[in-house]
């Protein structure tokens, strides 16, 4: 079995040191799911929430989200993100909304989580905005699906 990097020899967490690792163009990307009451999707696609712009809103935060990944997950290295786009589009007849969350970097450590991050935000932002006229809100689905750069290489997930 692999070592876990944020181990050291004695067991304790630590912070990587990526001071050695070549800078290189590195993305990832992530996916999450949101589904709800017809009702709920349809308010949302009409613009009718009494809180404003869902879909809008869910964005921005997932974008700031990505931003603040170090503040949030205590190894993580604050980075300076190139670019970060978090698409949201509703999916298929079962009344979900899924989430995909983008992120670029070019630097020494990798963005799985930052794009992990953007993901999850922006859900719990729809389940905010919404959570009055639909309390059976469901997540999930987060996962790391694809990811590119540095010395692991490419993922693709199945």
């Amino acid at each position: 079995m692999a070592k876990l990097s944020h181990i050291d020899d004695k067991g304790n967490a630590h912070m990587v040191d990526v001071s050695e690792k070549d800078v290189t163009s590195r993305t990832a990307v992530a996916k999450g799911s949101v589904w709800m009451q017809a009702e709920t999707l349809t308010m949302i696609r009409e613009g009718l929430a009494k809180k404003g712009d869902v879909i809008g809103t869910a964005r921005i935060a997932g974008i700031m989200a990505a931003k603040k990944t170090h503040d949030l997950i205590p190894l993580c290295h604050p980075l300076a993100l190139s670019k970060v786009t978090v698409d949201i589009e509703q999916a298929g007849e079962d009344n979900r909304i899924d989430v995909t969350a983008t992120v670029k970097v070019t630097g020494q450590t990798g963005v799985e989580m930052e794009a992990l991050t953007a993901v999850s935000v922006s859900c719990l932002t729809l389940y905010d905005m919404v959570k009055a006229v639909d309390r059976g809100i469901r997540i999930g689905d987060i996962r790391l699906t694809e990811k590119s750069g540095g010395k692991s290489g490419t993922f693709q997930a199945d």
